[in-house]
C-alpha cells in the first residue's frame, strides 16, 4: 500500500527520524549540483560531527561553491557578484570540512564529479575523488550501500494545500535519483527517501514528476526555502564565437543534438540560432572566417525545417533558446529535449519559468541511464537519435587523436570525465552519429601562449580510438576511419601555426609522418591575427556578443568581467603588462568606463598599488573611449 510521506518543520527532528530507522551507519546519496538538500545535509552532517559513533558516508557529484578569486581584481569584482547570487544559498559544511582538510574520521567522502577548477590543490578533495563515467555513478551507490538520499524537491504548482502533497518533481536532478526511487519502488532496493521542498524549483516532468509515495519524509516550512545556486554566465571570446561557428556547420537539420556547458556551448547554441534566424549573416560569417573552404564543407548553412531534438545529460541555457526560437521542435515521446540534469545562471531559470506551461513541457527531465546510454528501448532510442552531434569541450587533444578533458600531468583532477565517454561511445555506436570535442587552439598562462594540440599527456580522457571530429577556431578536423598519419595531418591543419613545425618535426622524427610531409598553404596563417580580422566587424557590429545568452551581470560588471578575462592568462608576466599599464595611464576614461572603474573602487585610486590596477583596467575595458 502506498504510503504518504511524514512531513517535518524542523531539520533536526527529521535527522532525529533518519537516525531512529536507520542506526548509526549512514551510506547517503546527494544528487549532483544543483539538487542537493542542503539544510538537511547540514543537520545531518553537524549530528555526524557531534556523534562519533555516527558512520556518514557521503557519495555525490559537483558540489557546488561561490566562485573563488584568483586575484585583488578579481575579488573586487567578484565580492559584490558573490553577495548577490549566492549569500542566500546556504554552504554545504562538508564542503568546508574537505577543503580545511578537517572531516572527523567517522565522516567519509567521495565525488564522482568536481566544480571545474574549484578544488585544485585541496589534497582531502584531490584524494577523494572517484574517476567514473556519470552512468556507473549508479551502480557505485548501490555497491556502496546506499540507505539515504536526500533530494531538494519542487511543490505541484498551482494546487491547494489539499493538493499540494500529492505529487514532488525532482526538477533539476532526476539523474541519479530516478533510477534509484524506481529500484526503491518495485522492491529491488530498500533505501530512505527524503525530500525537502524549495518551491523556488521549476516542476519538471518526465521522470522527475514523481507521486509524493517516493519521499518516506518531507522538509516543509518558509525557513527551508532559500535562493538556487546560480552563477553567471561567462563571456565568451572571439575564439568560442569562431568554434561556434564552425560547430554549427555540422549540425543536420531533422538531427539530435547535446552540448556541454561554458562559454563555447553558449557560442554554439548563439551560431546556430544565427544558421536559423539570419542564415545570409551566417553563411558571411563563415566564409569570413575560413574563405578557402571547400563547397561541400558548408552544407549546413540554412534555417532548421525539420528542426532538432535535444538528448543530453546537462539542459543548457542555449537549449531552452533554442526551443523558445523553433530551432528544437523534433519531438520523440512527446518531448523535444531530454535531459538529465540543470545548474544555470539567473536567466536560464527567468527562461524556464516564463516559458509557456505547454512548451516547457516539451522538455522531459530523464535519468541520465536513459539519456547517455542506449540500454534500454534501445530500438526506440537508435530510430529517435538520427544523425545524432554530440559536443563536448576538451582541455587538450594529443595528436594521436586522445582526449583531455578532466586532468592535469600530474593527475590532480579539474572536473572529470562525466558523460563524455559515454556520448562519444553512444556516437560510435549510432548510425549517422559524431563526437565533437572543441576546443581552443592555444592557452595563455603568464603571458606565455601553448598549444593545446599536443604530442603526447600522461593521461587521457577519451582513447584515440574513439577519435572522431575535432574543433578549433581554426576549422575541424575529421579523424574517424583515418590512418595515423592522416589524423596528425588534420589535426595540423586546426593548430595553430606558431606550434605547427614543431608537432610536425615530432611526428616525422618518430616515424608517424613522411619525412617530407608539408602542411597545405591554405593552413599556414591559423594566426589569432586572422581570426581578429574575420571577425572583429562582427563583434563591433553586434552579431557576436561577448554574452550570447545574457549574463546575470549588470552592464559594467559585464564589461569589467571580459577585460578581466582578457587580463587573466597574462597576470605574473610583468613584460606582457608593463605596455598595458602605460596605455591604461594615457587613456582618459568616459562616462561607462569611469562607471566601471567606481563599481571596482578604481575612481580615486589611493597609492601606487591602486593606480596599477586602474591602468591595467583602462587598458582591456572595451566600453568607450575619450
Amino acid at each position: 500500500m502506498l504510503r504518504a510521506p511524514l512531513y517535518f518543520n524542523k531539520s533536526e527532528a527529521l535527522v532525529d527520524a533518519i537516525l531512529e530507522r536507520l542506526g548509526n551507519k549512514i551510506v547517503l546519496g546527494l544528487p549532483l549540483g544543483l539538487g542537493k538538500a542542503n539544510h538537511l545535509v547540514n543537520a545531518l552532517y553537524q549530528r555526524a560531527c557531534a556523534d562519533p559513533s555516527i558512520s556518514l558516508s557521503i557519495l555525490t557529484a559537483l558540489t557546488l561553491e561561490r566562485p573563488r578569486p584568483s586575484s585583488e581584481l578579481e575579488k573586487r569584482l567578484l565580492e559584490p557578484i558573490s553577495a548577490r547570487l549566492f549569500d542566500a544559498y546556504p554552504a554545504l559544511e562538508y564542503a568546508q570540512a574537505v577543503r580545511s582538510g578537517e572531516l572527523p574520521d567517522n565522516i567519509k567522502f567521495k565525488d564522482f564529479f568536481l566544480q571545474s577548477g574549484q578544488w585544485l590543490g585541496v589534497p582531502l578533495a584531490q584524494q577523494h575523488y572517484a574517476s567514473i563515467n556519470y552512468t556507473h555513478a549508479l551502480d557505485e551507490l548501490i555497491d556502496a550501500g546506499v540507505n539515504l538520499i536526500l533530494q531538494l524537491v519542487a511543490p505541484l504548482p498551482g494546487a491547494d494545500d489539499a493538493q499540494t502533497g500529492t505529487r514532488f518533481s525532482l526538477s533539476c536532478n532526476p539523474d541519479i535519483s530516478a533510477d534509484l526511487l524506481d529500484r526503491r519502488r518495485s522492491g529491488r532496493l530498500s533505501l530512505l527517501s527524503v525530500g525537502q521542498v524549495n518551491s523556488a524549483l521549476p516542476f519538471m516532468g518526465g521522470s522527475a514528476d514523481r507521486p509524493a509515495s517516493d519521499f518516506d519524509m518531507i522538509l516543509k516550512a518558509p525557513a527551508y526555502e532559500f535562493d538556487l545556486f546560480m552563477p553567471p554566465n561567462k563571456p565568451a571570446s572571439i575564439i568560442d564565437h569562431a568554434i561556434g561557428l564552425e560547430v554549427a556547420n555540422l549540425i543536420e537539420d531533422g538531427g539530435s543534438l547535446q552540448i556541454g556547458i561554458g562559454s563555447i556551448g553558449d557560442a554554439i547554441a548563439h551560431s546556430l540560432l544565427l544558421r536559423h534566424q539570419q542564415s545570409p549573416l551566417y553563411g558571411e560569417l563563415l566564409d569570413r572566417l575560413n574563405p578557402q573552404r571547400p563547397k561541400h564543407a558548408s552544407a549546413h548553412r540554412q534555417p532548421f525545417t525539420e528542426g532538432l531534438y535535444g538528448v543530453t545529460e546537462m539542459l543548457v541555457e542555449g537549449f531552452l533558446e533554442m526551443v523558445t526560437s523553433g530551432i528544437m521542435k523534433r519531438e520523440v515521446a512527446g518531448a523535444v529535449v531530454h535531459a538529465g540534469f540543470f545548474v544555470g545562471s539567473p536567466g536560464f531559470f527567468q527562461r524556464l519559468t516564463e516559458m509557456s506551461e505547454d512548451l516547457r513541457g516539451k522538455i522531459a527531465m530523464m535519468p541520465v541511464s536513459y539519456t547517455n546510454e542506449l540500454y534500454g528501448d534501445e530500438q526506440g532510442k537508435r530510430s529517435a537519435r538520427c544523425a545524432a552531434r554530440f559536443v563536448n569541450s576538451a582541455m587538450m587533444v594529443t595528436l594521436g587523436g586522445a582526449v583531455v578533458s578532466d586532468g592535469l600531468a600530474d593527475y590532480n583532477v579539474v572536473s572529470g570525465v562525466g558523460g563524455q565517454y559515454n556520448f562519444v561511445a553512444q556516437a560510435f555506436a549510432l548510425e549517422g552519429g559524431r563526437s565533437i570535442i572543441t576546443l581552443p587552439s592555444t592557452r595563455t598562462r603568464k603571458g606565455k601562449r601553448q598549444s593545446n594540440i599536443v604530442w603526447d599527456y600522461p593521461h587521457t580522457t577519451i582513447p584515440r580510438h574513439l577519435r572522431d571530429i575535432v574543433v578549433t577556431e581554426y576549422g575541424a578536423a575529421d579523424l574517424r576511419g583515418k590512418t595515423d598519419a592522416e589524423v596528425i595531418g588534420a589535426l595540423l591543419n586546426i593548430t595553430d601555426s606558431a606550434f605547427q613545425q614543431t608537432l610536425m618535426q615530432r611526428a616525422k622524427e618518430t616515424g608517424k609522418l613522411p619525412s617530407d610531409y608539408a602542411i597545405p598553404a591554405v593552413h599556414r596563417d591559423n594566426t589569432p591575427a586572422r581570426i581578429q580580422r574575420a571577425l572583429q566587424p562582427a563583434i563591433e557590429e553586434g552579431h557576436l556578443p561577448s554574452f550570447p545568452l545574457g549574463s546575470g551581470l549588470t552592464a559594467e560588471e559585464e564589461h569589467l568581467a571580459v577585460a578581466l578575462s582578457n587580463l587573466s592568462p597574462l597576470a605574473g608576466n610583468v613584460r606582457e603588462l608593463i605596455p598595458l599599464v602605460i596605455a591604461g595611464l594615457k587613456r582618459e576614461p568616459g562616462p561607462q568606463a569611469l562607471a566601471c572603474l567606481k563599481r571596482m573602487q578604481l575612481d580615486e585610486p589611493k597609492g601606487i598599488t591602486e593606480r596599477l590596477y586602474r591602468a591595467l583596467l583602462l587598458s582591456k575595458l572595451d566600453t568607450d573611449r575619450a
